[in-house]
């Protein structure tokens, strides 16, 4: 298992920067050369009629929804704390957090949801949130966003490389092989891409969340 020091940043921004920001507070150096780049959609305001909750997935959705209504006073769930935080941050009143997974979302909507949800997320999202909750809740799902290739390449030299999406994971494994490297993975549904990938050591994040996905990188190498 190789030191790591640089680290490689492949999820869009503005994600991309905040992850490099904390990356350098713990000592790694930073190597922002994001994969994926964000689009926004639907550029009319959505119609809520008949929707009694949100449910976000990402930060990106968040943002992408807050640009295009100015409705706050539904009550928002999300899949985790940063999502909540970002909801928050939007002017949302009322936002509650499932602080896990996709399915920790759905059960918090199953137990919680006060009638029908709409979930503004990704044109290809990576879970089936109306699937889950199928029988229980209405789920409407509004594509506000695309995640789009940028066609960059790896950088020319780091140590890992950090993978917060399946579709980020999709685009790692297309740049394949490597040399060695490790792949810390925010979920198994991002790290699935990878395993048919030669060349890297691949390290799960133990919960699916950021904080998590850094632990897994361990401690920076020594500047030499």
């Amino acid at each position: 298992m190789r030191p790591i020091r640089r680290v490689w940043i492949t999820r869009a921004e503005p994600g991309a920067a905040r992850t490099a920001a904390r990356l350098a507070a713990l000592g790694f150096e930073p190597l922002v050369q994001p994969l994926l780049a964000i689009r926004p959609l639907a550029p009319v305001a959505p119609d809520l009629t008949g929707t009694a909750a949100l449910a976000f997935t990402s930060r990106n959705g968040v943002e992408a929804f807050a640009a295009l209504s100015e409705a706050r006073a539904l009550p928002v769930f999300t899949v985790g704390d940063a999502t909540a935080a970002a909801a928050s941050a939007a002017g949302f009143a009322s936002v509650r957090s499932a602080a896990g997974a996709l399915e920790d979302l759905a059960r918090l909507l199953a137990a919680a949801a006060p009638g029908p949800v709409l979930a503004p997320g990704a044109l290809e999202p990576a879970g089936d949130l109306a699937a889950l909750l199928a029988g229980r809740v209405e789920v409407r799902a509004l594509p506000v966003y695309q995640a789009v290739a940028t066609g960059a390449g790896a950088p020319a030299a780091f140590d890992a490389v950090l993978v917060h999406s399946p579709r980020a994971g999709r685009a790692l494994a297309a740049l394949g092989p490597f040399a060695g490297q490790s792949a810390a993975a925010i979920s198994e549904a991002a790290a699935a891409p990878l395993r048919s990938v030669s060349g890297l050591e691949i390290r799960v994040a133990a919960r699916p969340d950021e904080a998590a996905l850094l632990e897994a990188l361990g401690k920076p190498a020594p500047r030499v």
